[in-house]
């Protein structure tokens, strides 16, 4: 009995109940979505405050802004190393498993895409990233919009750590504050359970497993590429920096399975941000890196994009020439990176990318929309370990890591 008291095996049992209820009670899905958002909009109540805490703890506490620069530089140009990486992988594979061969498209559902065009036509590319700067920054921290709230934070850790000894007591008053924010982070974190129930049984309930049949090879061409990313590349990442990525895994076990059943990887990011600091990761690395992450290292939502991209090409047998795959992948190293603070965000990504290239169908989205929740969960699952693994990474590179404390912590010698 003493298990069940144990978060990951209750998020199990709640995985697996959601599964049981979705597909006998499939009526139950609106109920199960109200669940759902219901908890994941708990964690983003304080997000926002937390992500902004941990910036200036970490660049005001580090003393040395040098270091900070250098931190980001490293992070940006890892993160664009890597996604290209994983769009280069879901170009492959796709060209290799072609899913989108030998679909009807005379059978095409009749789903509604003009909110996802419509919204694909609001996103400005070019205005990327002067959104970046806000104009407003308690708007900012109203809509929960990482990248402004990141920005403010490091300018206003700069201004901090310009003050001398007045900064000092801001920064001890911040730490209490901080401190405060992660016990309200515990406290939602015991309702895992139920949340993840809430998104499983919703995802089953609302689109059932008869949507797999058809597209079954798309998501397994997606899980195979996720899979080989995860436990060839990033595997290969880890062993060069001399960490296991299997124990690293064992360690944030309980997020992984919260993010499976909430099919949201920011559902866990306060708790990773805390998980690494424990496992002797430097303030300032956990605070810099995990935030942009977010923002700029998107892996499983690029291998999803990627896919897609070339899916619907084969559902219409619309031939794309080396250059015309060369040209995606530019394209998708842009887009991408507005993915993140937009509801829907991969679907909608897609959409805008889709009309950038003008040689795809816009009408083939609606093949994707039913299948598109159960990618999710792969999307945040690889999002997440990805993030985790560049902040390892980055701390490894800086010197900026106890590893007697990760040995300690999370390889268990």
């Amino acid at each position: 009995m003493k298990y069940f008291k144990v978060l990951y095996v209750q998020v199990i049992i709640g995985i697996a109940l959601g599964v049981l209820a979705g597909s006998l009670f499939p009526s139950f899905a609106p109920t199960a979505k109200l669940i759902s958002d219901t908890f994941i909009n708990m964690i983003k109540m304080v997000i926002t405050p937390v992500i902004f805490l941990t910036i200036v703890l970490g660049i005001a506490g580090a003393g040395d802004l040098k270091k900070v620069g250098r931190v980001g530089g490293k992070g940006l140009i890892y993160f664009e190393v890597v996604t290209t990486l994983a769009l280069i992988i879901g170009l492959v594979v796709a060209n290799v498993l072609k899913p989108g061969a030998g679909i009807d498209t005379s059978h095409l559902p009749k789903e509604n895409l003009d909110k996802y065009t419509s919204a694909a036509k609001d996103m400005n590319w070019g205005e990327f990233f002067s959104h970046i700067v806000p104009s407003n920054i308690i708007d900012a921290f109203a809509k929960g919009d990482l990248l402004q709230v990141i920005f403010f934070g490091a300018v206003f850790s700069i201004a901090i750590s310009k003050m001398g000894s007045g900064g000092a007591k801001i920064i001890s008053m911040f730490e209490s504050l901080s401190k405060a924010f992660f016990k309200v982070i515990h406290i939602v974190m015991k309702l895992s359970p139920i949340g993840a129930f809430g998104g499983m049984a919703y995802t089953i309930g609302k689109f059932g497993f008869a949507s797999l049949v058809v597209l079954g090879k798309l998501l397994l061409a997606y899980y195979i590429t996720s899979l080989v990313f995860i436990f060839i590349v990033l595997n290969l990442i880890c062993r060069y920096y001399g960490f296991s990525l299997w124990k690293l895994l064992v360690y944030i076990k309980e997020e992984l399975l919260i993010v499976l059943g909430a099919s949201s990887s920011e559902a866990v990011l306060p708790n990773i941000m805390e998980k690494l600091e424990l496992a002797g990761c430097n303030k300032t690395v956990v605070g810099l890196i995990i935030p942009t992450g977010y923002s700029f290292n998107l892996d499983g939502t690029t291998i999803y994009l990627s896919m897609a991209t070339l899916f619907l090409a084969q559902v219409f047998n619309i031939d794309l020439s080396l250059t015309q795959q060369l040209t995606i992948i530019g394209i998708l190293l842009i887009t991408s990176k507005g993915a993140a603070g937009v509801t829907g965000s991969g679907f909608i990504v897609l959409t805008s990318t889709l009309t950038i290239l003008k040689v795809i169908p816009l009408e083939g989205l609606a093949l994707l929309i039913g299948v598109d929740r159960f990618m999710s969960e792969g999307r945040a699952l690889t999002n997440m370990i990805g993030n985790t693994i560049a902040t390892v990474v980055i701390a490894k590179s800086e010197k900026a890591i106890d590893m007697h404390v990760y040995r300690k912590v999370v390889e268990k010698n």
